[in-house]
């Protein structure tokens, strides 16, 4: 069963005019036909307040039955959409520090001093070099592959 008539129906069994069933959810009369004539989808959280006022599942109100229907892709939808715009920030987030951490090595480098002691030993902080690249190209490799996946998902859509 398709979620509009799912919602159609519960309207009706509690003899609710869609006003009504609106009132009740602190929503538009024009939201809940919208919902009923499949035109649109209430959010997760409506769906927790529908649930809830009706004594519901949210297994009984998404699925319908055993069929997949519109509110079911939808929630999958949402749900790999979110999980993919964490996994973007998680990403740019560690591209950032990587960067940071790459050019403050190159700071330190740039800025240490280098002498030779009593012993004629040079004391210098050469490694700070190849580190600071390092890091700056771990870095530049997070953000392309951030990016690139970010722009195959969008054109997948």
């Amino acid at each position: 069963m398709e979620f509009g008539e799912q919602i159609k129906e519960i309207r009706k069994e509690h003899q609710l005019t869609q006003e009504q069933f609106a009132n009740k959810l602190n929503v538009t009369r024009q939201a809940v036909s919208n919902w009923e004539n499949n035109r649109n989808l209430p959010d997760l959280e409506m769906l927790i307040m529908i649930a809830n006022f009706f004594h519901l599942s949210l297994d009984e109100l998404t699925l319908g039955g055993t069929q997949v229907n519109d509110m079911t892709k939808k929630l999958i939808k949402d749900g790999s959409e979110t999980r993919r715009a964490k996994l973007n920030l998680i990403s740019t987030l560690i591209g950032t520090f990587l960067l940071l951490l790459g050019f403050s090595f190159i700071f330190i480098k740039a800025n240490s001093v280098e002498y030779i002691d009593a012993s004629g030993i040079l004391h210098e902080n050469f490694y700070l070099l190849p580190i600071g690249f390092v890091f700056l190209f771990a870095g530049i490799i997070v953000f392309l592959v951030t990016g690139i996946r970010y722009l195959v998902a969008i054109l997948k859509k």
